[in-house]
This record gives C-alpha cells, structure tokens and sequence, in this order.
C-alpha cells in the first residue's frame, strides 16, 4: 500500500496507529495462545483433506454414487465458503472468543454425527454441519490474531504460522487418513476432534482475549439469507458445469446466484452495518490477494486429490504409504509458511509471491508428465512439493495483505473473506479439477470397454477409477490398466490448466503488488 504522497506503507495493520505510535509487542500469553489457535487451525485443514485417502474405503462401505462421493469430499468446504461472511460478522458482534468456543463444541458433536454415519446421504448432511460449525471458527481464529498481536511484525508472522497450520493440516490430513486406516474403520478419523475441542474449551479462556467490535449493529438476517442464495446455487451450477457440461440444470443456478449476488451488494451499499464491507475492495492489495487466494488453492485443491487417488489408485501404495509418500510436500509447505513472511521483511510481498508462484508453476507441469506406475511417485512428490511452496507462500501472504489492510473493527468481516476465498477455492478446485478429470477419464476410458463386459462392472469402470478398481477382480485382462491410462489422462489435463491458472497469478502478483513496501513495523519508507 501506498500513502498519499506516495510513499511505501507497511503491509500489515493500520498505517496511521503504525506510523504515530510504536505498537506494543506480544508477550508468553499471546504466544501460547497463538499456539492454542493453531489446533483448530490445523483441525479444519485437516477435514478438508481427511477423506481423500479413505474414499475407498468408504466407497465399500456406504456404496456413494460418484456424484455422492464428490458431495461427500466438498460438502465441507462449501458450507464453510457459504456461512463464513454471516459468521466472521456474528463474531465481531457477540464476541470472537465466545464464538469459537460455540462453534468448537458444535464441531464436535457433528464430527461424531460423520464418523458414525450409516448412510453416503447422511455423511454428505453431516459434513455440511462441520462446515457450518468450521465456519464459525475459521474467522474466529485469524481475527483474535489481530486482536493478539498489535505489532506488524509479530502480527505477520503470526498470521504465517496460522496459515501454515491451516495448511499443514490440509497436507496431514492423507497422513493421518492412511494411519488410521491400517488401524481401524474410516470413521474414526473424524474422532479425532474430540479431543482438540476438548483442550480449546478448556485453555480459551485463559489464554484468549474476548473482542467484539465497540459500535458493531445488529446482524441483519435479509442479508445473510441474500449472501447464502448467492453462493450456494453458484458452486452447486459450477458443479454441475464440470460434470455434466453447460446445459439449463447448470446455468440456471449459477445465473440465479449472480442475481442474489448482486442484490446482496446492493443491500451492503445501503446498509450502515452491512454484513460485508464492500469498500474494503477499494484497496488494490485487498482485492488482489483475494484473486490469488482463490485460484491458487483451487489449483493445490484439485492437484491434492487426484495426487492422492493416483498414489493409491495407479501407484498401488497402501492408504498408510501413500499418506507417508505426502509428508515431503507438507514440510515444504510449512517451510514456505514460516519463511515467506520473513523474507518479505526484506523483500517485496509481491514479488515473494510471484517467485513461489513461478515455482509451483514447474510443479503443476512436472505433474502433467507423470506416467503409470510406482516409478512416478517421486515425480510426484517432486512436483506437488513445489506446488505446495506456493500454497504455504500465499497462504502466508495473502492473509495479511487481506486481513491487514482492514481496519480493527472490520477484521472478523476481512479474516471471513480471506477464508472464504481459500476455502472455496479448495472446494472448488475438487469439484471442477475433479470433475473435469474425471470427465476425460470417462470420454477416454469408454474407447476401450469390451461389448462383452456386463452391465454392472460397465457401469462401475465408466463411473470413476476408484469405483473400477473396487471390481479391479471382475474385469478383463488390460481393462484396469486402460483405465488408469484414462484416469492419467485426466489428471495430466487437470495438472496443465493448473499450470495456465497459476502462470497467471504469478503475472497478477507482480504486477499488482509490487508497489507493497516491505513488512515493517517502523516508519513509512521513502
């Protein structure tokens, strides 16, 4: 950001409290509780990504139908990306502290409902609930940061960490997927909550702060069932676009949802305590990074899953080897997370941006090149580890640009929509990357099915690769084979447009945000 004589403002926090008074810096409590933060932090990185490995699993057992299966996958992350502007907002009016601990034990309670489901339809309901609740604690999170940590570089760096966190816990959750897989049912990973839950309500009180904004309104109901007639109709339209093609069942929705999108807008303009601040998207560097935000992890989150259903699916590792096959990736995003905020110290955001971008660019085309077999793996974990240095990287720096660059009082409604863009864009990348692979898998795959081949193991090798592979016994010599051929074919297309979207955003990033000074938490530079 700049002022208005054109000098460099610091890339966090508010730049006159910055430039008239030396901020304070945070101490052991506001650390440790920092600390406390990152175990929901990486608990909802960590049910974006726990399925993926255990979707065999679980397709033995509830029978989902692919259009099930993906629901089951994204239903998640969709609510969250639905309720998260309506609940950063509820949280700077009631208190951001209270509604963690509300939302944390609610996120419990439906993690139970999930590990125990009988049914895909009632896994799919229950997943929707975690979102929900999840969206009460994502904006939660990241605007007790701001209220914790008044010090830009403190803050940035906090800001690194719990994006990290969140991201750390998207890489884990394969990981632990594929441990708890080789050891019990594949509901247990949803378990796993319990405890966390536990030991945030206990230590919240101690270690958090409450906050509520001093002259925050009343939360204004028209406009969140605006904001949820918006969103929802658009990604399910979008869905269905990268599943079926563009027809009425498809357009129509997404056309429906622009035309609440803008009625939601037009009720913020009038507003004098709008559910969404629509002037923060004055600010270049707030806008921006949301951009990159979005698409970049729609790219990491598509890339992820069929990451994962290659190791298992083509490269025949086990649940508990392929989760372990994810561990380098995660490690170079966490170094990408804590490092990015403090290169950026010395070196523009932008540009450490659109040099971690660049790299993950190579990523996404190394991933395009990979062949069948086991020999790919370290391909694999070549390339997705440099696509992870982009997530890590943006994760990091683009929550401060975006939360940052609001004022206090808004940062519940700024934190929301940092979330809500990477969120969406995780569910979005699963639903359209996914769909569009499994599309091309499909289109490919029919070329080479014998007319002998009977009616229930057509349907299944036709369906999705996962769904092949359960009948793997039933089929015809070669047709497995063909149909992990199908299936790369897809993820090479998927990688490829993946490289395209992200060569973009490194140009954005460059371009836009060059004019951002340096992390700095003294005076404006000259």
């Amino acid at each position: 950001m700049t002022s208005r004589d054109g000098h460099d403002l610091p890339l966090s926090g508010n730049a006159v409290e910055t430039a008239l008074s030396p901020a304070a810096t945070a101490g052991a409590r506001e650390w440790l509780g920092l600390a406390l933060l990152a175990l929901p932090t990486i608990l909802l990185g960590l049910d974006l990504t726990l399925l993926h490995l255990a979707l065999p699993a679980l397709a033995a057992d509830l029978q989902p139908t692919s259009t099930q299966a993906l629901w089951i996958m994204d239903a998640y992350g969709f609510m969250i990306a639905g309720f998260l502007i309506t609940m950063g907002t509820l949280g700077d009016r009631i208190g951001r502290r209270k509604l963690l601990m509300m939302g944390a034990a609610a996120f419990a309670l439906a993690s139970v409902l999930a590990a125990f489901s009988v049914s895909a339809l009632m896994l799919v309901a229950a997943r929707a609930l975690l979102g929900v609740a999840g969206a009460t604690l994502m904006p939660s999170t990241l605007a007790l940061i701001t209220n914790m940590f008044a010090d830009p570089r403190q803050r940035a760096l906090g800001f690194g960490i719990w994006a990290t966190m969140f991201a750390f816990g998207m890489a884990l959750g394969p990981v632990v997927g594929g441990v708890l897989l080789e050891h019990f049912w594949w509901g247990s990973a949803f378990l796993i909550a319990i405890p966390v839950v536990g030991l945030l309500l206990l230590l919240a009180p101690v270690l958090l702060p409450e906050y509520r904004a001093p002259y925050a309104g009343r939360l204004d109901l028209a406009s969140v069932g605006l904001s949820l007639a918006a969103m929802l109709p658009i990604v399910y339209g979008i869905k269905q676009v990268a599943k079926a093609g563009p027809d009425l069942y498809s357009i129509g929705p997404i056309v429906i949802g622009l035309v609440f999108a803008a009625l939601f807008v037009r009720r913020q303009r009038r507003l004098a305590d709008p559910l969404l601040d629509v002037s923060l998207f004055a600010d270049r560097a707030f806008s921006v990074a949301l951009i990159v935000l979005l698409f970049g992890l729609v790219a990491v989150g598509g890339t992820m899953l069929l990451v994962t259903q290659y190791l298992q699916l083509v490269a025949g590792f086990s649940p508990l080897v392929a989760g372990l096959w994810m561990g380098p990736p995660a490690l170079a995003m966490v170094a990408a997370g804590v490092a990015a905020p403090l290169l950026a110290r010395h070196v523009r955001p932008g540009f450490v941006v659109a040099g971690a971008l660049g790299l993950s660019v190579v990523g996404y085309l190394l991933l395009a090149q990979l062949g069948n077999g086991a020999s790919g793996a370290a391909t694999v974990v070549a390339g997705f580890s440099l696509a992870y240095l982009g997530l890590g990287t943006i994760a990091a720096l683009g929550t401060d640009l975006v939360v940052g660059s609001a004022p206090a009082e808004k940062a519940g409604s700024a934190s929301a929509m940092s979330e809500t863009v990477q969120d969406l864009g995780v569910s979005l990348g699963i639903a359209v990357l996914g769909s569009l692979a499994t599309a091309i898998y499909r289109r490919t795959v029919l070329d080479h099915m014998p007319e002998s081949l009977g009616e229930e193991a057509r349907q299944a090798v036709g369906d999705s690769l996962w769904a092949a592979s359960s009948v793997a016994s039933e089929l015809p010599a070669g047709l497995i084979e063909a149909a992990q051929a199908a299936f790369m074919t897809g993820f090479g297309s998927a990688a490829l447009l993946s490289a395209l979207g992200v060569s973009l955003l490194t140009i954005l990033a460059a371009v836009s945000l060059r004019h951002i000074g340096v992390i700095d938490a003294g005076e404006p530079r000259q």
